[in-house]
């Protein structure tokens, strides 16, 4: 029998994006805090078709491919600000210095300069997926929202950990645990919300204090998150 010959790839195959390669390209490599108090500005048609709302920047970020990015706590993790695209659930819309009261849509130089310069410097390569390579203080008032007991919790975020996979850890204080203070990044008595069973969404200040405060709106609004 003769050797059968080789297919001749037809024209109209389209290969399917390599989804693995395009998530190590996105994944973030480096990250620096905001302290200047930016926010972005997103809109929420749940909420107000009128409204833009703020939410405070943790930090920034560079991305594998070089592209740098607002990240912030939203629901049950840290999210690129470009990554908020329905409207209905929050959609990006831009950065904001109230400060200045200026709106601008890229991220600021000095935060683009800082991090392509780290990321040259801090070499961070065939680290193992759980290893920490940043942990920064957290500055925008975070707590995490757990059900203890079938009782809901709210505990303050300490810190912010980015692991080597490019994802976050939000670190909670044991008071047991504690010896000393202030608490600071690494302290032993710090452990990730996300490996507490009953973690459920995270939370900037302000709501978080509504929520204690016992704000009807604010507790509706989580019951609703929590069903």
């Amino acid at each position: 029998m003769a050797p059968r010959e080789a297919a001749t790839p037809s024209a109209n195959v389209v290969p399917f994006p390599d989804r693995k390669k395009d998530r190590e390209l996105e994944r973030i490599a480096r990250i620096v805090p905001e302290h200047d108090g930016l926010c972005i500005l997103y809109s929420h048609h749940a909420l107000s078709r009128e409204k833009l709302f703020a939410g405070k920047i943790l930090c920034w970020g560079i991305q594998n491919d070089g592209e740098v990015v607002a990240l912030l706590p939203w629901l049950n993790g840290v999210v690129r600000s470009t990554e908020l695209t329905d409207p209905d659930s929050g959609c990006f819309e831009g950065y904001y210095d109230p400060v200045n009261e200026v709106i601008f849509t890229e991220p600021p130089a000095p935060k683009v300069a800082e991090l392509e310069v780290a990321r040259k410097h801090y070499r961070r390569e065939n680290l193992p997926a759980t290893a920490v390579v940043q942990e920064l203080p957290d500055t925008i008032g975070s707590h995490a929202a757990c059900i203890v007991a079938q009782h809901l919790a709210l505990f303050e975020v300490r810190s912010w950990q980015l692991l080597a996979s490019g994802e976050f850890q939000a670190m909670l204080a044991d008071p047991e645990k504690q010896t000393q203070t202030p608490i600071l990044p690494g302290d032993r008595c710090l452990y990730a919300a996300q490996t507490q069973p009953g973690f459920r969404y995270f939370f900037q200040y302000h709501i978080a204090n509504q929520i204690k405060a016992g704000d009807p709106v604010a507790v509706r609004a989580l019951e609703r998150l929590l069903e």
